[in-house]
């Protein structure tokens, strides 16, 4: 039997996937600790997401503690953690997925036509407001920080006509009352590897990949190894308005993705198919590319277009 050390963020949502994970080794025979770490993307709250731009600003810490041997692994949420992975890590799982889509969450309207002419929307994602603004241009929207449960207080006070959640985190928590409408995917394409979590540990520690191994579904791990392959191959983070969801068709892999100018006037899109999910990730945002993506993504990365704002 074997103590594992789990890192993780502090926040209920991080806290659910970290217990959830310790269950699962538990139930193996191990024993296993969770050691709660603060992140920059913590401290920072008075800020919108999209204006921190910082690479791994829900993960250094962690991977710090992972590396000063504080911790054996760190559980993340996938869509937080970097395409690029620093040579001292490597994933050693990736437990099979929740529902990767987005939800609108409302008191008083049940999707996003219903919303009336300038309705208030919360959300800090550039992604969700790209395409939201795209799909309904007279939406205002405006930066909504913190946790689940605090995002929908301020949603139940009245701060907001609605807000935008990824389905994953409401039904791991239980708060899926005010869910409204699960949004189709081509109306808002989710974040790459959104709805997944990511057990990362050591580069070289195979005694602890040995015990993970379990833990891994082969399916989440291509797809989402197929969505992170597209975003590496646009330059992209978990804050840039790129959206990217694989799915497994027939015995082959089905990628859609979009690259959206944040205020919505401009959306590019991509699908294709193939066997090799680097492969068809890395062609589709090629194509992404040709299309005219990196003039988007350098008008983002340059602060030339502007950022949902504060309430």
């Amino acid at each position: 039997m074997a103590l594992m050390r789990i890192g993780s963020r502090g926040s209920q949502l991080a806290l659910w996937q970290a217990n959830h994970i310790a269950v699962l080794i538990r139930e193996q025979g191990h024993e296993a600790e969770i050691e709660i770490i603060h992140t920059t993307g913590d401290k920072v709250r008075d800020v919108a997401l999209a204006k921190v731009g910082t690479k791994g600003m829900f993960t250094k810490e962690i991977e710090d503690a992972l590396s000063a041997g504080a911790i054996d692994l760190a559980v993340h949420s996938l869509k937080d953690l970097p395409t690029e992975l620093s040579p001292k890590f490597e994933l050693a799982a990736i437990p099979r997925r929740e529902d990767p889509r987005d939800v609108l969450c409302s008191a008083k309207y049940s999707s996003i036509q219903e919303l009336p002419q300038n309705a208030r929307v919360g959300t800090s994602s550039l992604r969700r407001q790209a395409q939201l603004r795209a799909f309904r241009p007279d939406l205002r929207i405006d930066s909504l920080r913190g946790n689940v449960d605090t995002r929908l207080r301020k949603l139940q006070e009245g701060d907001y006509d609605a807000i935008i959640l990824a389905v994953a985190g409401v039904k791991r928590l239980g708060r899926t009352e005010l869910v409204r409408q699960i949004i189709p995917e081509d109306v808002m394409c989710p974040a790459a590897g959104q709805g997944a979590l990511a057990i990362e540990i050591r580069c070289g520690d195979n005694e602890t990949k040995k015990r993970l191994r379990f833990l891994n579904d082969p399916e989440t791990f291509s797809a989402t190894t197929c969505e992170r392959a597209l975003l590496q191959t646009l330059g992209g983070g978990c804050q840039v308005p790129i959206g990217a969801l694989a799915v497994n068709r027939n015995g082959r892999l089905h990628l859609q993705a979009v690259v959206a100018h944040p205020e919505g006037s401009e959306i590019l899109r991509e699908s294709g198919e193939g066997n090799d999910p680097k492969e068809l990730g890395r062609s589709l945002g090629a194509a992404l590319l040709r299309k005219g993506a990196q003039r988007i993504l350098e008008a983002v990365y340059s602060g030339a277009v502007p950022l949902p704002e504060q309430p």
